[in-house]
């Protein structure tokens, strides 16, 4: 039985970079879901319902693949949502609201064989713990990264780690949004150990 391709459906390139640490051949694709949280859905079940969507919506057209969803959703203390700002007056007023906060980070992963339909789901969190930011801060912070397409207004990979007191979590890697040490548990569970392929 020929092995299956490995397919990451998503567009971010936070992701792809991501994946390619581990060291094997895979393409990506970009799913086209309905995002949107249905009432009272908890943030844990939204972001594996979504991470899940997004593997499934590529499945029919992807035979032969093992299909890689994943999706994050940051909430603050209270549980309002933190949302990809686009601009800056948002991502101004998410960081003046997570200021001197603890935010939650929860990233759902699905791992989707397209031809049988098994899929693994598990859900990593990672808690930020924010410094107390000053306007000046948050404006140069802004300026300098411009992190509008990134949940909770920041990328970790560069000046994102000036703004923490403290990180809190099992992988860092699903605070960029992909969860490299679950989705190794995953593979390995199905026969593929990144570190014995050939």
């Amino acid at each position: 039985m020929p092995r299956k391709r490995l397919l990451l459906a998503s567009s971010s390139p936070y992701r792809r970079e991501l994946l390619k640490k581990l060291g094997l051949a895979f393409s990506c694709a970009s799913p086209d879901i309905d995002e949107s949280p249905t009432p009272a859905e908890a943030p844990d079940v939204l972001a594996v319902r979504l991470a899940e969507a997004k593997a499934k919506a590529l499945a029919a057209t992807y035979p032969g693949h093992w299909i890689i969803g994943s999706d994050q959703i940051a909430t603050l203390p209270s549980g309002a949502l933190l949302s990809k700002p686009e601009t800056y007056t948002k991502a101004y007023q998410q960081l003046e609201r997570s200021s001197g906060q603890s935010i939650n980070f929860l990233t759902g992963l699905a791992l989707l064989d397209a031809d049988s339909g098994k899929l693994q789901t598990c859900c990593e969190r990672f808690t930020v713990h924010f410094r107390s930011l000053t306007a000046q801060e948050i404006d140069t912070y802004l300026r300098k990264e411009e992190p509008y397409d990134c949940a909770g207004s920041f990328k970790m990979e560069g000046l994102g780690i000036t703004l923490f007191q403290e990180l809190q979590g099992r992988d860092p890697n699903s605070l960029i949004g992909l969860p490299l040490i679950a989705l190794t548990n995953m593979l390995t569970t199905w026969g593929r150990n990144p570190l014995l392929e050939p």
